[in-house]
Protein backbone atom coordinates (compact mmCIF):
# COMPACT_ATOMS: atom_id res chain seq x y z
CA UNK A 1 0.00 0.00 0.00
CA UNK A 2 1.17 3.96 -1.35
CA UNK A 3 1.74 6.14 1.90
CA UNK A 4 3.03 9.23 0.15
CA UNK A 5 2.62 10.52 -2.55
CA UNK A 6 4.94 13.43 -3.89
CA UNK A 7 3.67 15.93 -7.02
CA UNK A 8 5.45 18.16 -8.77
CA UNK A 9 3.55 21.21 -9.94
CA UNK A 10 4.52 22.82 -13.10
CA UNK A 11 4.10 20.66 -16.19
CA UNK A 12 1.99 18.16 -13.73
CA UNK A 13 -0.08 19.12 -11.14
CA UNK A 14 -0.87 22.75 -13.01
CA UNK A 15 -2.70 22.61 -16.77
CA UNK A 16 -0.98 24.76 -19.30
CA UNK A 17 -3.46 27.88 -17.54
CA UNK A 18 -1.57 27.11 -14.68
CA UNK A 19 -4.58 25.85 -12.72
CA UNK A 20 -5.66 22.76 -10.93
CA UNK A 21 -8.37 20.96 -12.45
CA UNK A 22 -11.20 19.55 -10.17
CA UNK A 23 -10.29 16.31 -11.34
CA UNK A 24 -6.82 16.61 -9.39
CA UNK A 25 -8.64 17.99 -6.09
CA UNK A 26 -11.03 15.39 -5.95
CA UNK A 27 -8.24 12.99 -5.93
CA UNK A 28 -6.04 14.18 -4.00
CA UNK A 29 -8.80 14.73 -1.69
CA UNK A 30 -9.70 11.30 -1.79
CA UNK A 31 -6.19 10.09 -1.21
CA UNK A 32 -5.65 12.44 1.66
CA UNK A 33 -9.21 10.67 3.23
CA UNK A 34 -7.39 7.53 3.20
CA UNK A 35 -4.63 8.28 5.02
CA UNK A 36 -2.01 8.81 2.34
CA UNK A 37 0.15 11.79 2.97
CA UNK A 38 0.47 14.64 -0.15
CA UNK A 39 3.21 16.49 -0.52
CA UNK A 40 4.12 19.07 -3.28
CA UNK A 41 7.55 18.97 -4.81
CA UNK A 42 8.86 21.63 -6.94
CA UNK A 43 11.15 24.14 -7.95
CA UNK A 44 9.45 26.86 -7.02
CA UNK A 45 9.88 28.56 -3.15
CA UNK A 46 7.47 28.21 -0.62
CA UNK A 47 5.69 31.39 -1.36
CA UNK A 48 5.47 30.79 -5.32
CA UNK A 49 3.53 27.36 -3.33
CA UNK A 50 0.91 29.02 -1.23
CA UNK A 51 -1.50 29.30 -3.11
CA UNK A 52 -1.91 25.87 -4.82
CA UNK A 53 -1.65 24.23 -1.09
CA UNK A 54 -4.32 26.70 0.12
CA UNK A 55 -6.26 25.40 -2.77
CA UNK A 56 -5.90 21.83 -1.72
CA UNK A 57 -6.31 22.37 1.88
CA UNK A 58 -2.94 21.33 2.44
CA UNK A 59 -1.48 24.12 4.51
CA UNK A 60 -1.48 23.44 7.92
CA UNK A 61 1.03 22.26 10.00
CA UNK A 62 0.39 18.51 9.42
CA UNK A 63 1.32 19.21 6.29
CA UNK A 64 4.74 19.22 4.20
CA UNK A 65 6.21 20.90 1.31
CA UNK A 66 9.20 20.15 -0.66
CA UNK A 67 10.70 23.12 -2.16
CA UNK A 68 13.68 24.79 -3.96
CA UNK A 69 14.00 21.28 -5.67
CA UNK A 70 14.32 19.49 -2.62
CA UNK A 71 16.74 22.04 -0.77
CA UNK A 72 14.34 22.78 2.04
CA UNK A 73 11.46 20.37 3.39
CA UNK A 74 9.42 22.04 5.70
CA UNK A 75 6.35 21.87 7.70
CA UNK A 76 3.63 24.30 5.76
CA UNK A 77 2.40 26.62 8.35
CA UNK A 78 5.38 26.93 11.01
CA UNK A 79 7.56 26.92 8.13
CA UNK A 80 9.78 24.70 10.43
CA UNK A 81 12.52 22.81 8.64
CA UNK A 82 12.95 19.27 8.63
CA UNK A 83 15.24 19.41 5.76
CA UNK A 84 17.76 22.03 4.50
CA UNK A 85 20.90 21.84 2.33
CA UNK A 86 21.62 24.72 0.44
CA UNK A 87 24.26 27.13 -1.41
CA UNK A 88 26.45 29.73 -0.65
CA UNK A 89 27.32 33.45 -1.79
CA UNK A 90 30.98 31.87 -2.77
CA UNK A 91 28.90 29.33 -4.77
CA UNK A 92 26.51 31.94 -6.77
CA UNK A 93 29.69 33.95 -7.36
CA UNK A 94 31.20 31.24 -9.36
CA UNK A 95 28.01 30.66 -11.46
CA UNK A 96 27.54 33.83 -11.79
CA UNK A 97 31.05 33.71 -13.75
CA UNK A 98 30.40 30.76 -15.56
CA UNK A 99 27.13 32.50 -16.98
CA UNK A 100 28.96 35.55 -18.11
CA UNK A 101 31.58 33.17 -19.83
CA UNK A 102 28.84 31.18 -21.45
CA UNK A 103 26.93 34.27 -22.37
CA UNK A 104 23.90 33.59 -20.54
CA UNK A 105 21.69 35.05 -17.70
CA UNK A 106 21.56 34.03 -14.32
CA UNK A 107 19.97 34.60 -10.74
CA UNK A 108 19.38 32.92 -7.57
CA UNK A 109 17.28 32.97 -4.03
CA UNK A 110 18.69 34.38 -1.55
CA UNK A 111 17.58 33.85 1.78
CA UNK A 112 17.89 37.26 2.72
CA UNK A 113 17.53 39.16 -0.43
CA UNK A 114 15.11 37.08 -2.31
CA UNK A 115 15.18 36.85 -5.62
CA UNK A 116 18.42 38.15 -7.43
CA UNK A 117 20.48 39.00 -10.61
CA UNK A 118 22.73 41.28 -11.76
CA UNK A 119 20.16 42.27 -14.75
CA UNK A 120 16.51 41.25 -15.38
CA UNK A 121 15.49 39.25 -18.01
CA UNK A 122 12.15 38.02 -19.22
CA UNK A 123 12.94 34.42 -17.94
CA UNK A 124 13.57 36.30 -14.55
CA UNK A 125 10.62 38.29 -14.58
CA UNK A 126 8.85 35.34 -15.05
CA UNK A 127 9.82 33.71 -12.38
CA UNK A 128 8.82 36.55 -10.64
CA UNK A 129 5.11 36.61 -11.79
CA UNK A 130 4.65 32.72 -11.47
CA UNK A 131 6.04 32.67 -7.61
CA UNK A 132 4.50 36.23 -6.50
CA UNK A 133 7.63 37.22 -5.50
CA UNK A 134 10.20 40.52 -5.75
CA UNK A 135 12.97 41.10 -7.45
CA UNK A 136 16.17 42.92 -6.40
CA UNK A 137 18.76 43.40 -8.97
CA UNK A 138 22.48 43.45 -7.13
CA UNK A 139 25.89 42.06 -8.75
CA UNK A 140 26.75 38.79 -7.24
CA UNK A 141 30.01 40.13 -6.17
CA UNK A 142 27.86 41.81 -3.34
CA UNK A 143 27.35 38.82 -1.41
CA UNK A 144 29.49 37.79 1.45
CA UNK A 145 30.87 34.29 0.97
CA UNK A 146 28.97 32.82 3.07
CA UNK A 147 25.65 33.98 2.53
CA UNK A 148 22.63 31.44 2.46
CA UNK A 149 21.95 31.12 -0.95
CA UNK A 150 18.83 27.91 -1.44
CA UNK A 151 19.17 27.70 -5.33
CA UNK A 152 21.18 29.32 -8.34
CA UNK A 153 20.18 29.38 -11.90
CA UNK A 154 21.23 30.01 -15.54
CA UNK A 155 18.06 31.55 -18.07
CA UNK A 156 18.36 31.85 -21.50
CA UNK A 157 16.54 31.21 -24.50
CA UNK A 158 16.45 27.02 -25.37
CA UNK A 159 18.81 27.10 -28.16
CA UNK A 160 21.32 29.15 -26.13
CA UNK A 161 21.13 27.21 -22.96
CA UNK A 162 21.34 24.16 -24.83
CA UNK A 163 24.96 24.94 -26.10
CA UNK A 164 25.88 26.69 -22.30
CA UNK A 165 24.78 22.99 -21.07
CA UNK A 166 26.94 21.58 -23.38
CA UNK A 167 30.06 23.90 -22.51
CA UNK A 168 29.55 23.15 -19.16
CA UNK A 169 32.93 22.02 -17.57
CA UNK A 170 33.19 18.63 -15.65
CA UNK A 171 34.17 20.37 -12.34
CA UNK A 172 30.97 21.68 -11.99
CA UNK A 173 28.52 18.45 -12.12
CA UNK A 174 31.07 17.56 -9.55
CA UNK A 175 30.77 20.43 -7.56
CA UNK A 176 27.07 21.01 -7.26
CA UNK A 177 23.80 19.01 -8.33
CA UNK A 178 22.44 20.88 -11.53
CA UNK A 179 19.00 20.05 -13.48
CA UNK A 180 17.18 21.16 -16.22
CA UNK A 181 13.59 22.10 -15.03
CA UNK A 182 12.44 24.14 -18.17
CA UNK A 183 13.87 24.94 -21.64
CA UNK A 184 14.53 27.88 -19.78
CA UNK A 185 16.05 26.89 -16.52
CA UNK A 186 18.77 25.61 -15.65
CA UNK A 187 18.87 24.76 -11.73
CA UNK A 188 22.49 25.00 -9.28
CA UNK A 189 21.75 23.09 -6.22
CA UNK A 190 24.03 21.80 -3.29
CA UNK A 191 25.43 18.78 -3.95
CA UNK A 192 23.18 16.77 -1.95
CA UNK A 193 20.02 18.45 -2.84
CA UNK A 194 17.42 16.91 -5.29
CA UNK A 195 14.14 16.60 -5.21
CA UNK A 196 14.82 12.56 -4.67
CA UNK A 197 16.81 13.34 -1.22
CA UNK A 198 13.99 15.71 -0.43
CA UNK A 199 11.58 12.94 -0.86
CA UNK A 200 13.17 10.47 0.58
CA UNK A 201 14.35 12.98 3.76
CA UNK A 202 10.43 13.37 4.20
CA UNK A 203 9.40 9.63 3.95
CA UNK A 204 12.50 8.36 7.04
CA UNK A 205 10.74 11.37 8.59
CA UNK A 206 7.21 9.75 8.67
CA UNK A 207 8.55 6.33 9.05
CA UNK A 208 7.33 5.42 5.71
CA UNK A 209 9.32 2.88 2.90
CA UNK A 210 10.65 3.92 -0.21
CA UNK A 211 8.30 1.54 -1.81
CA UNK A 212 5.33 2.68 -0.16
CA UNK A 213 6.61 6.36 -2.24
CA UNK A 214 4.59 7.03 -5.61
CA UNK A 215 5.94 10.24 -7.35
CA UNK A 216 4.54 12.06 -10.32
CA UNK A 217 6.65 15.04 -12.80
CA UNK A 218 7.74 16.04 -15.99
CA UNK A 219 11.10 17.35 -16.63
CA UNK A 220 15.05 16.64 -15.40
CA UNK A 221 14.22 18.25 -11.78
CA UNK A 222 12.07 15.17 -11.27
CA UNK A 223 13.95 12.39 -12.14
CA UNK A 224 16.17 11.44 -8.76
CA UNK A 225 12.39 11.53 -7.14
CA UNK A 226 11.11 9.43 -9.64
CA UNK A 227 14.24 6.93 -9.69
CA UNK A 228 13.60 6.91 -5.54
CA UNK A 229 10.37 6.04 -5.58
CA UNK A 230 8.40 2.61 -5.68
CA UNK A 231 6.53 3.94 -8.25
CA UNK A 232 7.73 6.83 -10.32
CA UNK A 233 5.32 7.89 -12.58
CA UNK A 234 5.51 10.41 -15.55
CA UNK A 235 3.31 12.92 -17.26
CA UNK A 236 2.22 12.23 -21.21
CA UNK A 237 3.15 15.72 -21.18
CA UNK A 238 6.64 14.84 -19.89
CA UNK A 239 10.18 15.31 -21.98
CA UNK A 240 11.33 11.73 -23.50
CA UNK A 241 14.11 11.37 -20.96
CA UNK A 242 11.93 11.66 -18.17
CA UNK A 243 9.49 8.94 -19.66
CA UNK A 244 12.16 6.63 -20.24
CA UNK A 245 12.81 6.32 -16.48
CA UNK A 246 9.55 6.22 -15.26
CA UNK A 247 7.31 2.94 -14.23
CA UNK A 248 4.48 4.59 -15.62
CA UNK A 249 3.14 6.97 -18.14
CA UNK A 250 -0.06 8.98 -16.92
CA UNK A 251 -2.08 11.17 -19.32
CA UNK A 252 -0.90 14.84 -19.76
CA UNK A 253 -1.43 17.59 -17.19
CA UNK A 254 -4.41 18.75 -19.58
CA UNK A 255 -5.65 16.08 -18.65
CA UNK A 256 -6.02 15.56 -14.97
CA UNK A 257 -2.96 12.72 -15.55
CA UNK A 258 -2.26 13.28 -11.66
CA UNK A 259 -6.30 11.71 -10.77
CA UNK A 260 -5.76 9.51 -13.80
CA UNK A 261 -2.72 7.70 -11.44
CA UNK A 262 -4.11 8.38 -8.35
CA UNK A 263 -7.25 6.63 -9.37
CA UNK A 264 -5.44 3.58 -10.71
CA UNK A 265 -3.19 3.30 -8.04
CA UNK A 266 -4.89 4.51 -4.77
CA UNK A 267 -8.11 4.54 -5.51
CA UNK A 268 -8.95 1.69 -7.08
Amino acid sequence: MYKLIAIDMDGTLLNSDHRITEENKQAIAAARAKGIHIVLASGRPLDGMLTALQELDMDSDEDFVISYNGSMVQKVASKTAIRQEILTGSDAKLIAEWAKKLNVSVHAFSIKEGLITPKNNKYTAHECNINGITLTEMSFEDLEDNDAILKAMMVEEEAELSQAINDLPTDLYNQFTIVRSAPFFLEFMHKTSDKGAGVQALAEHLGINASEVITMGDAGNDHHMLKYAGLGIAMGNATEETKAIADYITDTNNNSGVARAIEKFVLS
